[in-house]
């Protein structure tokens, strides 16, 4: 498969700019990848499609507000930092994004917030945008942390919106978010309401949760046109002895296992052992799904519909079967189906 093959007609006024009033009343699309059938939904009908002990897996990690806005030591010139892991927690060393990246030097030091209530120091240089800053703070490393989360904004991509609002916190975020870590939210997660949760509960559907912290590398471009020679952007997970031994014993049982979005599939086709059975693990993956690809875990997928060209809509594409996808996607494309982040959701089964 090329990059040329995963382009659709795509507009940009088909990006969702705000999510659904109420989580789980976005548009659902279901795919049938064996018949290639297409029907349209609300998402809190996907229930209809699961039966007891069927299992959900979801992915709990949690947006922080990475995104900050400072000022150069001496010419006070305006500088973006975009907060992409911490690297120690005794030093206050953290890997960061900066714009614009021209204006940044080793020794330069940044301030952030009213009264300069915190500063950095850049203390190395490792890509052509990426910087490691050491932060310049006093007091304890709670205080820290609360410090520079309440100097951070929620990062929504601005390809969803320029502007971040109030609301954003809480929406670009699942409700069962736990693990902190993720500078970019699980979107397929983001139309469980509790209700929903509640529904499932009470039909005996079942639901775990692994950990992925998903980071930027979901935006980054794809600028190759053989795909076997695109690498992607390694990010932490964190597989539980009780997620891996639900899954299996779904898996033992007959009982479908459904992911619950890119990251939880990528995570489930690292853990996999070559028996076809998942390992509690934890540790880095870089692991990049495209057609051909044999899936070894889940039974269906729930993803929201993505831009083209995007590593996510590949991964979909080898799950659901390549022309049936494409398909799919021109389907939702004539269908005024919304897209993106905060867009509506597909669920293959």
């Amino acid at each position: 498969m090329k990059l040329s093959q995963y382009g659709y007609e795509f507009k940009r006024e088909m990006l969702a700019q705000y999510p659904a009033d109420n989580r789980d009343e976005s548009r659902l699309m279901v795919v049938n990848r064996s018949t290639g059938q297409i029907e349209h939904r609300i998402f809190k009908d996907i229930i209809e499609y699961f039966d007891e002990k069927d299992l959900f897996l979801f992915n709990d990690t949690k947006v922080f507000p990475a995104r900050l806005y400072g000022n150069k030591e001496k010419t006070g010139a305006e500088i973006e930092i975009f907060l992409l892991r911490e690297l120690n927690r005794e030093l206050r060393l953290w890997d960061v994004l900066v714009d614009p990246a021209r204006k940044i030097r080793i020794g330069n030091k940044l301030y952030f917030g009213e009264d300069d209530m915190m500063g950095a120091e850049v203390i190395d240089n490792t890509t052509s945008r990426g910087r490691t800053l050491r932060f310049l703070f006093d007091g304890s490393y709670e205080e820290f942390k609360e410090a520079l989360y309440r100097l951070g904004e929620t990062p929504l991509p601005r390809w969803v919106r320029e502007k971040v609002e109030e609301e954003d916190a809480e929406r670009y975020q699942t409700i069962f978010a736990k693990h902190e870590g993720a500078v970019a939210a699980p979107t397929a997660g983001m139309h469980f309401s509790k209700h929903l949760l509640k529904r499932m509960e009470i039909k005996g559907i079942d639901s775990a949760h692994i950990t992925l912290h998903a980071g930027l590398g979901n935006f980054r471009t794809v600028d190759v046109e053989d795909l076997s020679k695109h690498k992607m952007d390694s990010e932490q997970f964190f597989v539980s002895e009780q997620a891996a031994e639900m899954v299996n014993n779904a898996k033992r049982e007959h009982h479908k296992v459904v992911a619950i979005g890119t990251t939880v599939m990528r995570t489930l086709e690292t853990a996999v052992s070559t028996c076809g059975m998942i390992k509690p693990m934890e540790g880095w993956t870089n692991k990049f799904i495209f057609n051909p690809y044999d899936f070894t875990v889940a039974d269906a997928m729930v993803s929201n519909l993505h831009l083209p060209y995007s590593t996510q809509l590949m991964m979909v594409a080898a799950f659901g079967g390549y022309d049936c996808v494409m398909n799919a996607y021109d389907v939702a494309v004539k269908e005024g189906y919304r897209f993106g982040t905060y867009g509506d959701a597909m669920l293959i089964l």
